[in-house]
């Protein structure tokens, strides 16, 4: 059918007109929604102050909300966590735990093979966690109730497993818990087995040291033996008499590398005696000692032979490591075996002692006769002997012969204090 331009014009302009209206219309009803939604909010500010306007703005702020959803988002659901997590075997160093987001907890119990695991519920009751160590190779198994803030329950449930190793490696300390010692004592812990840097740095960091009085301390790796790994303790100056010490190693599940794991914690706690120092200088053939800063005794002594460099009372400041009221002495170069000396006290690894010897009654306070040791009278060397403990420093002055590493187990104080701290794991792993 042909159509005129006019008709054609008359049928089809209208139609385009009517879609122009409705895009129009739809753009006017949003700008008067948004203007309503401005008015509305503006009056619900302007007239809740009370009364009828009061009335009108609550009603038009509910007739908005409904039209406009809360765009806030909904609070996340209460959660319950435990740790360890399921699956792969864990370290048995602990501690466990048991938490939730939201409610409260009650009769939580943690069970092992061997029975329940002690534990402490937080005052909120949101959290429990463990207070002793698990053993290896052992199967826990949680259990309670959670109770959520609307009253329903939910039971608490889950199970882990901690590491069954090969080998593991237990620590021993030189001090007994409850013990008295010198201003001079060392606290050594020793390993039986040699253990890896990364190893020395993880039991370091294990390790914990604290004081009655303010002391500057530093723990320090001696060199492995054929005993295995060893970390020394020391101030940096004698300890302070009369000072107690708690010393800490939480070392129970901790993994050694190739050494294995450790085996138990080690915590104890002893005392630091009165202050006794021996002052012994070969020169003088005496040895003086000083009790809490004042000369209590001296006595006429015989220092090592200074003619034979292997016979030489060494210098330096020497450790009292345990006496004995008879020891058996052996030296197979100068002629004796099983010879019986009496009231000796140990000065170091080396066979150095201060011991009584009447056979040197007569270069007693005159020369140095003996094979390294001190020679005292006996009646000397027994009150010394009563008087002496483990920690008391002797500091040997005047022979030709440094106390070094090759003396013995306890040179530590030879060491100055800026290398002392250098020898830790740790700062060496810097």
């Amino acid at each position: 059918m042909n159509r005129s331009w006019d008709d054609s014009c008359g049928r089809h302009t209208p139609r385009r007109r009517r879609r122009s209206m409705h895009r129009r219309s739809a753009a006017v009803f949003l700008t008067a929604l948004l203007a309503t939604a401005a008015l509305v909010a503006g009056a619900t500010a302007a007239m809740a102050s009370g009364g009828f306007g009061a009335g009108v703005a609550r009603n038009l702020a509910g007739a908005l909300d409904r039209i406009i959803p809360d765009a806030r988002p909904a609070p996340p659901p209460p959660v319950l966590t435990t740790a360890p997590r399921p699956g792969p075997p864990a370290a048995p160093s602990g501690p466990a735990r048991a938490q939730v987001s939201a409610g409260t907890l009650h009769d939580v119990a943690l069970t092992g093979d061997d029975g329940p695991v002690p534990g402490t519920l937080a005052p909120d009751a949101r959290t429990w966690t463990s207070t002793a160590p698990f053993d290896y190779g052992t199967r826990y198994r949680w259990s309670g109730t959670w109770t959520l803030e609307d009253g329903s329950t939910r039971p608490l449930t889950g199970a882990f497993a901690t590491v069954a190793p090969d080998d593991t490696v237990e620590a021993a300390m030189n001090i007994r818990d409850g013990g008295e010692v010198g201003v001079g004592a060392p606290v050594v812990l020793s390993f039986e087995k040699d253990l890896s840097d990364e190893a020395k740095a993880r039991v370091e960091k294990a390790l914990t040291v604290t004081t009655s009085k303010p002391v500057e301390g530093a723990w320090a790796w001696l060199p492995d033996t054929a005993e295995g790994s060893r970390v020394h303790y020391r101030p940096r100056e004698y300890w302070p008499a009369h000072t107690r010490v708690r010393v800490r190693a939480a070392l129970h599940g901790l993994d050694l590398g190739a050494a294995g794991w450790a085996d138990g914690d080690l915590d104890r706690s002893f005392t630091i005696g009165r202050s006794q120092i021996v002052r012994a200088d070969t020169r003088s053939h005496r040895i003086v000692v000083v009790r809490d800063g004042r000369e209590v005794a001296s006595y006429d002594a015989s220092y090592g032979m200074e003619s034979d460099p292997r016979r030489v009372t060494r210098s330096g400041v020497h450790v009292v490591m345990a006496k004995s009221q008879k020891v058996l002495m052996t030296n197979e170069d100068y002629g004796y075996v099983d010879e019986p000396q009496f009231w000796a006290v140990r000065i170091s690894n080396n066979g150095e002692f201060i011991h009584a010897n009447p056979s040197s009654s007569d270069a007693q306070g005159r020369r140095n006769v003996s094979h390294g040791c001190v020679n005292l009278s006996t009646k000397d060397a027994k009150e010394f002997f009563a008087s002496a403990t483990f920690g008391d420093p002797v500091e040997v002055t005047g022979s030709s012969q440094p106390l070094t590493a090759a003396d013995g187990d306890l040179y530590d104080w030879t060491i100055p204090w800026d290398e002392w701290t250098s020898m830790s794991a740790l700062a060496q792993a810097r």
